[in-house]
């Protein structure tokens, strides 16, 4: 026994130094793609000494000779810390990523070949004015000389995951850049799925409840549009499909409409700001991932400093300031996508009918290389209108025709697209007036463009907004007949009629994503608008003070009040609060009992540490599917977020909405008090399953985790911990500082989509402004400077933005200095 003894612990023994000296092997291979920030390099393709001081949290400080020199440092940092993420994002816009991930991603590939976006962007870099097209080509340079530098000295493949999938890594080029703007494009759009969306509605619903389930801005008054059935004929309803797997996949471009894109901007002029400078704050809201799609950076070019955003692989500073101007993004939702049903010859399939006659399809052959399988040969069609889509994307064969092929209208399909062009003219812009007037050559994605100077500020829609014939059958917002003269593209709208606003007698300007203007059709903009309640939390607030500061804009822009739990949550339980006799102890009477009562004073605060938000959440979600699923069946699936504006109609009974109430298929008529007491019923039902039945131990936080998954590694069973950030947060779907959580799945209540970047800039300071991005610089998960700005960007903390290059070399983490190959390296 003893003998036995002796050699299990001598086995357990070795295998434990096995499995430390593997780790060790492991971590040193690995750790070799760390770059030295205090390594110095000679390189080709800088015309002079190149200075990058990394200051205490990272953030690069690029100090050059020439603006090409500082472009080309900027291409290399973001090289040395997302070289990964770079190539990520250039092989999805380029239909690549089945080449290493296999059959996973070939529908992703299929769809974006269709799009043809980078040859799209191939084309478009001749149209870049000539700054650009320097910044562009020394940029490129930049990110080739680091991958140089992987290729020629033992620098562990450039980034840990080339280990565990392919190491190749092609040269940049300045396609590459535009072709990833074009990628932001395509994530921020969410037209074509309302229009299907629309459709499929329009083909089950009476008008008046269309107008219930997707209820346009209130106060905006809105034509009412034939049903969908008149205009198709040949178009019937079918039952939901499952939502493709490559919606709101990781990697994945295409997103479901709650997560199209989203963002908070405002700005005051100096007679509202108490230090009298204008102050601008801007959050915008993407996917939440690690390492962030954000990278703080500022670069000295010869115009001044700039500060700010960079998104890698573009040469940009996207959202920032300089010393004279601060800007920031908001999605615009601009209406630039229309679906086009084109009406198949029935004497020739490769032909499309249109008033002037058939036209033919241009085609052409697009080969897809999948890993472990064949390739797959794909043909591309495009109508006059734009590419032909396949059914399958976002359902579009039930709402298309037989006889019939669906296009796609959008402004992100051009080949002269000059939004590089314009997003780096603003970054030089001195003045409110210069930034909109560089806003003009904007194409895609449109964005609202809040604006701060010294003494004014403005907001601006920048982005090519659609000109519609004003005869146009759905206006745009379902599938239209493209053998129908009147349904196509007259063009782009003057950039004149924009949205534009310049120093307010307000003194304030704001958009959360909300409506920007109240125009009828054709000149409307848009009638899908990403918000209607933090608009009004965001109202509340600025009017609550005469004065503003740097740290009242912060306090908004970290402000956790839930506008839709005040207005809903005192409507839809009028006649539950609890007044009688306390029930038993145990039953589900007492359970309802105690969540009223704890959510009669509560304050709306989504704060992570309190039951009521959750409790809150669970109730809508389980209301909403209550209300609409015995009406639209499997189409409910869809709707995965509660509608304020929705669930306001029904218990208000505007228009008689109350009829959602009752339960079609029971001959009792059911009241809306008892589907909102049935539905606190099933979700606390639901949430006493998951967490236990003491409810005063619920918490949000515990749910509503900020989720930074790492888009490959984080699916990975054991990685995953190593790689992934999670966070408890506070917020929510309707909060300024909004998490927008999942909507579904086993917690449907993760935050996903939330401002991984938050700046708020202060002009009569400037170097007191700050910011924030939601990770770390680096994407390497060995590093330091992975996740340690992530603990800061949860408890709502920031760091300097200050363009003070003494400020950068005070506990400087590294410098690292380029020379030319000509010169000596100091």
């Amino acid at each position: 026994m003893l003998i036995a003894y002796r050699w299990l612990l001598r086995v357990f023994t070795g295998l434990m130094v096995l499995g430390l000296m593997a780790g060790a092997l492991g971590y040193y291979v690995l750790s070799r793609s760390l770059p030295d920030y205090n390594e110095s390099f000679r390189l080709s393709s800088i015309s002079g000494p190149v200075e990058i001081v990394r200051n205490n949290a990272n953030v690069p400080h690029i100090f050059g000779n020439t603006d090409a020199d500082v472009y080309y440092a900027l291409g290399f940092v973001h090289a040395q810390d997302r070289l990964w993420q770079m190539t990520m994002l250039r092989r999805t816009v380029q239909g690549r990523l089945s080449e290493i991930f296999g059959p996973r991603t070939a529908k992703i590939d299929e769809l974006v070949r269709r799009l043809d976006l980078y040859t799209l962007a191939q084309q478009s870099v001749a149209a870049q004015d000539g700054p650009t097209t320097t910044a562009l080509n020394a940029y490129a340079a930049g990110v080739n000389a680091w991958i140089t530098q992987v290729n020629l000295g033992a620098r562990g493949r450039g980034a840990p995951e080339f280990f565990f999938f392919s190491n190749e890594i092609a040269a940049w080029s300045p396609a590459d850049s535009i072709a990833i703007m074009k990628l932001m494009a395509l994530q921020m759009s969410s037209q074509l799925e309302d229009e299907v969306l629309r459709a499929q509605m329009s083909l089950i619903l009476p008008s008046a409840r269309l107008s219930d389930i997707l209820p346009d801005d209130p106060g905006q008054p809105v034509a009412a549009l034939p049903d969908y059935a008149q205009l198709m004929p040949s178009a019937y309803p079918t039952a939901a499909k499952t939502q493709m797997a490559y919606i709101d996949a990781p990697l994945s471009p295409f997103h479901s409409r709650d997560f199209a894109g989203a963002s908070n901007a405002w700005a005051a002029m100096p007679n509202k700001a108490a230090a009298g400078g204008s102050l601008l704050a801007n959050d915008p809201h993407l996917e939440l991932t690690a390492p962030s799609i954000w990278y703080l950076a500022r670069l000295q070019l010869r115009s001044g400093g700039v500060i700010g955003g960079t998104i890698p692989g573009m040469p940009l500073v996207l959202v920032g300031r300089s010393e004279k101007l601060g800007w920031g993004l908001t999605t615009a939702y601009v209406d630039d996508q229309d679906l086009v049903m084109e009406k198949l010859n029935p004497d020739n399939s490769e032909q499309y009918l249109t008033p002037e006659g058939p036209k033919p399809f241009t085609s052409r052959q697009s080969i897809l290389n999948i890993k472990g399988q064949a390739p797959v040969t794909l043909t591309l069609r495009w109508s006059q209108s734009g590419p032909i889509l396949p059914g399958t994307h976002y359902d579009l064969a039930s709402v298309t025709p037989a006889g019939a092929v669906a296009a796609l209208q959008w402004t992100g399909l051009s080949a002269t697209d000059t939004s590089m062009t314009a997003a780096l003219r603003l970054m030089s812009a001195g003045s409110v007036t210069q930034a909109i007037s560089a806003g003009r050559l904007f194409v895609a994605p449109a964005q609202n463009l809040m604006l701060a100077e010294a003494d004014g500020i403005g907001l601006q829609t920048v982005g090519a907004v659609p000109l519609r014939d004003a005869r146009h059958s759905t206006q745009g917002r379902m599938p239209a007949a493209g053998w129908q003269g009147n349904n196509r593209w007259l063009g782009v709208e003057p950039y004149a009629s924009n949205p534009s606003f310049i120093n307010p007698t307000s003194g304030l300007l704001g958009n959360t994503n909300n409506r920007t203007v109240d125009r009828p059709f054709p000149a409307h903009v848009s009638f899908n608008w990403g918000d209607t309640q933090r608009i009004q939390r965001w109202l509340t607030l600025m009017k609550s003070r005469e004065v503003h500061t740097r740290d009242s804009f912060i306090e908004a822009q970290l402000d956790t009040v839930s506008p839709t739990a005040r207005t809903l949550l005192p409507l839809i339980g009028a006649d539950l609060w609890f007044t009688g006799e306390a029930a038993a102890e145990g039953t589900p009477e007492r359970l309802r009992q105690k969540a009223l009562t704890l959510m009669a004073a509560w304050n709306g605060e989504m704060n992570e540490h309190l039951p009521e938000p959750l409790i809150a959440e669970a109730w809508l979600r389980a209301l909403q599917d209550r209300l609409i699923r015995d009406e639209i069946g499997p189409l409910a699936d869809k709707f995965t977020h509660p509608d304020p504006v929705f669930i306001e109609r029904v218990y208000r009974n505007t228009d008689g909405a109350g009829v959602w109430c009752d339960v079609v298929q029971s001959a009792v008529v059911e009241t809306c008090s008892e589907i909102a007491r049935q539905a606190l019923d099933d979700a606390l039902l639901q949430l006493r399953e998951s967490y236990g039945g003491s409810i005063e131990s619920w918490r949000w936080g515990d749910v509503h985790q900020a989720t930074h998954d790492h888009p490959v590694l984080g699916q990975v069973p054991i990685l995953r911990y190593f790689v992934d950030i999670h966070q408890s947060t506070s917020g929510g779907d309707s909060t300024l500082l909004r998490g927008r959580t999942k909507g579904k799945g086993p917690n449907p209540y993760q935050n996903v989509h939330a401002g991984g970047y938050r700046g708020v800039y202060d002009f009569a300071d400037p170097d007191s402004s700050v910011f924030i991005q939601a990770t770390g610089q680096s994407g390497h998960p060995l590093s330091a400077y992975y996740d340690d700005l992530s603990e800061l960007w949860r408890r709502g903390e920031y760091i300097p933005m200050s363009l003070d290059p003494a400020l950068a070399r005070a506990g400087a983490v590294g410098i690292t200095h380029l020379t030319p190959e000509a010169a000596t390296a100091p």
